[in-house]
């Protein structure tokens, strides 16, 4: 592609949905400059992609936003559990669960908690604070085309609405453009996976006698069971707004056209259990339940992010948070590498570590699906061994190679029970501090550079980290915790931090800006900074 370039930018992200925004809001953050554009007009209209999980949370409470976010999820706050029925006012029923942190045990864990919020509530707030942050984004602005080279990457833009047409220089290329990614499929990356599970199309619609049929029982999603109102209903605000997902099947023969409003009308009515309720249909979408996993995640400096990636039935809410946390650990390694901290090669491990993480949760959202018996998805549960649980899936995933030194290779990626254990290549564990008479969680000190935390004996570790940061010209961050006046963070009475990241109190651990254990030293060495400055040089490809 020989043509005149009209503008320059680091980082392009193509795709102006829920990860392309967060992708652009954590890159903003970082302080890096880049460009967003997104075919269509505006943010998405349509509710749907509503759980925020807490590993999400953490990152959105990292980056600022975790309170607007809330704000705009105030409509669902008291909405909890998954009803099975089979019409909203008769026949069997069942929670498959009634409340998402029983007791309230969520919070030894993170400072964070789950929150339902629509993706349409959602990317407005995203889209605010991107671009408060200095972020270009673009709507109605399609990417027609593009090619790279060892240096960069030029893309062609089209203006949608003025028909106006542009070339853009960018070092790195972002792809968040769908499951049906023109990127990806211009790259030739193929997927694996078992593909298409199941197929709905998803009903917006007024009701205001649906609340008198759901009648207090403020749930997430009801799966309704009869057969004239199969499907799954979703509040939108608990009073006359509403979604359902009525199954589709393609795959017989059946068309979208098929889907008037007369026989959504009805359905709708049979899933009530009310024959002559008023509906106003407002608005429909297909959608496509899938597992697929893209066979790499990166083609020279193009990266593919969120559902170009990968593709998992929506039973957990598992997708949409799987891509926000792809924005994340690409996020910093983009800015670590144009800020010059670390080497090219960093890049290189986003796709290794996220890659098998993706794989191992769209299996575990397929057999979620099954076990709740997601309408429309006509397979069993298999039989057999125990399953990660949820917990495992949203806080307990590890990297077992990428940037990191010391992981262990042989472990799992899902744990079948989560316990935070410091070890390399997973979360670091969430602990409640004091620093200079403010109470932070240790989750709030990764975002911008790394951080050495090192226990009440491993003074040590904290002098060599400023030598051995300086002598590879890394930003780090350095805490000594413990409660002594000479430490920077306090644990709240009872908490041992050495415990819970699994060193002595003369050990240290480095963290990534993303808040994963990147190395650790269960002890004292006799020689920190050479140990230190090897581990920097070895998670950040600095040779």
């Amino acid at each position: 592609m020989k043509a005149k370039v009209d503008e320059e930018v680091p980082v392009l992200v193509v795709g102006g949905s829920l990860v392309g925004l967060s992708a652009s809001l954590f890159l903003g953050r970082l302080g890096v400059r880049h460009l967003l554009v997104e075919r269509h007009a505006g943010t998405s209209v349509h509710p749907r992609g509503r759980g925020n999980n807490v590993r999400t949370m953490e990152l959105l409470r990292t980056a600022g936003v975790e309170p607007a976010v809330r704000e705009a999820a105030s409509v669902l706050e008291e909405n909890h559990g998954i009803l099975q029925a089979g019409t909203l006012t008769g026949g069997p029923e069942e929670w498959l669960f009634r409340e998402i942190d029983p007791g309230g045990g969520l919070a030894r864990f993170s400072p964070s908690r789950w929150c339902l919020c629509s993706q349409n509530d959602v990317e407005p707030v995203l889209l605010r604070r991107a671009r408060e942050l200095g972020g270009d984004l673009r709507f109605s602005t399609e990417l027609t085309g593009f090619e790279q080279d060892p240096e960069g990457v030029t893309a062609e833009l089209l203006d949608r609405a003025t028909g106006e047409r542009r070339t853009v220089r960018a070092r790195y290329l972002v792809a968040a453009d769908g499951p049906r990614s023109p990127v990806r499929e211009r790259l030739g990356i193929g997927h694996e996976g078992p593909g298409d599970l199941f197929h709905n199309v998803s009903v917006t619609f007024r009701a205001k006698r649906m609340a008198d049929a759901v009648a207090g029982r403020h749930f997430i999603v009801c799966y309704l069971t009869d057969p004239e109102g199969e499907g799954a209903l979703l509040p939108v605000d608990n009073e006359a707004e509403w979604v359902f997902h009525l199954p589709w099947h393609p795959e017989r023969g059946e068309t979208l056209e098929a889907f008037t409003d007369e026989r959504v009308v009805r359905h709708i009515r049979a899933a009530a259990g009310i024959p002559d309720m008023e509906v106003e249909i407002t608005g429909r979408a297909p959608w496509h339940a899938a597992e697929r996993v893209a066979e790499r995640y990166s083609e020279g400096r193009v990266f593919l992010a969120g559902d170009s990636a990968h593709e998992m039935s929506p039973t957990g809410a598992f997708g949409s948070n799987t891509g926000i946390q792809d924005a994340h650990n690409l996020a910093w390694k983009l800015a670590a590498v144009l800020d010059g901290w670390a080497g090219p090669g960093l890049l290189d491990s986003y796709g290794a570590e996220r890659r098998p993480v993706a794989r191992a949760t769209a299996a575990r959202a397929s057999a979620r699906s099954a076990e709740h018996q997601h309408p429309g998805y006509d397979v069993n549960p298999s039989a057999g061994g125990r399953r990660a649980n949820v917990l495992s899936v949203v806080l307990g995933y590890r990297y077992t190679e990428g940037a990191l030194a010391g992981a262990d290779p042989a472990a799992p990626v899902l744990p079948e029970r989560f316990a935070p254990t410091g070890e390399p290549g997973t979360r670091a564990p969430h602990l409640w501090c004091h620093r200079y008479g403010t109470r932070v969680s240790l989750l709030d000190l990764f975002e911008r550079s790394m951080v050495l935390l090192s226990g009440p004996q491993g003074q040590a570790w904290h002098e060599a980290g400023a030598r051995a940061a300086e002598a590879a010209g890394v930003p780090l961050d350095r805490y000594r915790v413990g409660g002594g006046a000479e430490h920077d963070l306090a644990p709240e009475p009872g908490a041992d931090w050495a415990e819970l990241y699994g060193t002595g109190p003369d050990g240290a651990v480095l963290v990534r800006p993303d808040g994963f254990v990147a190395w650790r030293a269960p002890s004292a060495a006799a020689d920190p900074g050479r140990e230190l400055g090897a581990a920097l040089r070895s998670v950040l490809a600095l040779g």
